[in-house]
């Protein structure tokens, strides 16, 4: 995982250091979107002198090297997910902050509409979808986080 982090980080034009390694390894272990916040509290147990801003930082470093991606919570509140190389999209589930990568295919309709009806030829797109997954909604929470 290390090698590939500093490759994908190099190809970004992006320095390789310990604390960029070491918040993308974290988020990577993190099973749900996380925090800048989250994501440091999570860290200094065992890295105790990484700073808080070297997270924020990173994460946004991540971010812009396709290492990671920025979600929008409730509240303009920003969290991240760790990211593989591929072009793809995202389900986050607003209730227990899973996230699931979608690929290109199941989008394809809406650019081939886009050049299709508008003449529009989309170059690149980022789309998030928020909801709520399937095991939340088969526990009856999708209801219950609305009230």
């Amino acid at each position: 995982m290390t090698a590939t982090t500093a490759r994908r980080l190099r190809k970004a034009g992006q320095r390789v250091t310990s604390q960029r390694l070491a918040v993308a390894a974290a988020l990577s272990a993190s099973p749900r979107q996380v925090t800048a916040q989250e994501l440091w509290e999570q860290m200094r147990p065992t890295r105790p002198r990484l700073g808080r801003a070297t997270v924020f930082r990173t994460l946004e470093s991540l971010s812009e090297a396709g290492l990671a991606r920025r979600l929008e919570r409730d509240g303009h509140v920003y969290a991240y997910v760790a990211c593989r190389p591929t072009h793809h999209h995202h389900l986050a589930c607003r209730v227990c902050g899973t996230v699931e990568e979608i690929g290109e295919e199941l989008v394809t309709e809406i650019s081939r509409r886009a050049r299709q009806q508008m003449g529009f030829e989309i170059e690149d797109a980022r789309l998030d979808f928020y909801g709520v997954c399937r095991a939340c909604t088969a526990a009856g929470l999708a209801s219950r986080s609305e009230s």
